[in-house]
């Protein structure tokens, strides 16, 4: 098969993830090429749908760190393409008062100045009316969070790249990696060649990652994504300022909880639990357990009693998860030309921007601007296998 093109780099995937680092390349003037398996816009992935939660609530300080600059990032894309991308709604953080994680999100939230606003039992009705906080719960609101417009976001970094004289070519599937001083691509439609590849392939990662004769140790899961229908329209519209929410743990479950205010569907709040059931990406929707909208409708009758507690509509992700819940951002441990993004775990899309930067850096040689060692590759000696 005759070479297609020689590039720069070529990114395979073209989710947020892939779509920022082809950008950011495309920006240092590389000449870049962003391959996608599926035609676009599609919803068989990670980066579909309409909304996301963007936060600086974390655990660990270096997600709040690298969150710092995303803001700014995020500001920027919006000024230079005049599109709006992200809505400040402040967000609900709510856990027992005794949890670790609750307690290291507030604690994170307070050594780096994030501005907070701490409730009360007292004054919880008062500035979030429609939720019944929990008995030994606490709660806080991070007033910087807000909703980011996803589809929205993917469309115009996707132009932004186009504008800059980067090529997306979707439909063409990767076929073979071929790595050597120059990487070669293969797909159904032809043979690229490159100095630099960055994959960011989502829960298709190790697929690809196995022509390299590498495999990670990652989980894919289908996520129920659940809209709920508000008994009063209006009770938790984002036009009338209801915040997005996390709640840390409750009752029903150790995992985390997460909602964002009624806003694409009118009348509908989107909640969901924070992890899902294994499933084959190629056949995603053969996976049908139900187990975590069970756990939210429990939830949802106890905490939130303007909502019926019964799913209005219920749509499909996937999370691509680490062992440990943090991503891949790394070299490929033996072809250095090869770049990783991976097992962004289910909280990676407020990162895009930032992400993007980080694997631009890493194809270009270049020392990352951000501490890479919570994400790097060799922390799962042990837990890879070899795929030759």
């Amino acid at each position: 098969m005759s070479t297609k093109g020689e590039y720069d780099c070529v990114v395979i995937g073209s989710g947020v993830q892939g779509s920022f680092a082809a950008y950011e390349l495309a920006k240092k003037n590389q000449k870049t090429l962003l391959l996608e398996q599926f035609i676009l816009p599609h919803t068989r992935g990670s980066s579909h749908g309409q909304t996301r939660i963007i936060r600086s609530a974390y655990e660990q300080d270096f997600y709040t760190h690298m969150m710092e600059e995303c803001y700014e990032l995020w500001a920027q894309l919006e000024k230079k393409s005049g599109v709006k991308l992200f809505r400040q709604t402040g967000l609900l953080v709510m856990g027992p008062e005794n949890s670790q994680t609750y307690q290291m999100m507030k604690s994170t939230l307070q050594r780096n100045k994030v501005p907070i606003v701490t409730l009360t039992r007292e004054n919880f009705s008062q500035h979030i009316p429609n939720v019944t906080l929990t008995e030994g719960d606490e709660a806080l609101v991070d007033t910087t969070a807000g909703v980011l417009y996803a589809d929205r976001v993917l469309k115009t970094v996707q132009e932004e790249f186009k504008k800059l004289g980067g090529i997306i070519r979707d439909n063409e599937k990767v076929t073979d990696i071929k790595p050597g001083p120059v990487v070669t691509v293969s797909t159904a439609a032809g043979v690229y060649r490159a100095k630099s590849v960055v994959i960011t392939a989502g829960p298709w990662a190790n697929s690809l990652l196995a022509h390299t004769g590498l495999q990670l140790p990652l989980e894919v899961m289908k996520i129920n994504v659940c809209y709920w229908k508000e008994k009063v329209p209006g009770s938790y519209d984002v036009n009338r300022r209801f915040p997005s929410f996390i709640t840390t743990e409750s009752e029903e479950t150790d995992e985390h909880i997460y909602g964002l205010p009624s806003n694409e569907y009118p009348g509908l709040m989107k909640i969901c639990h924070h992890i899902g059931s294994m499933t084959d990406p190629d056949q995603r929707d053969k996976q049908t357990d139900r187990s975590d909208i069970d756990i939210l409708q429990r939830y949802i009758a106890r905490c939130f009693p303007g909502l019926h507690p019964e799913p209005a509509v219920v749509e499909s992700c996937m999370y691509t998860l680490t062992p440990d819940r943090h991503f891949v951002l790394d070299c490929h441990p033996t072809y250095n030309k090869i770049v990783i993004g991976a097992g962004f775990s289910g909280h990676g899309f407020k990162f895009g921007p930032i992400i993007g930067k980080l694997l631009g850096e890493l194809s270009l040689g270049q020392v990352p601007s951000h501490d890479l060692s919570p994400f790097r590759i060799k922390r799962f000696q042990g837990k890879m296998k070899s795929a030759l």
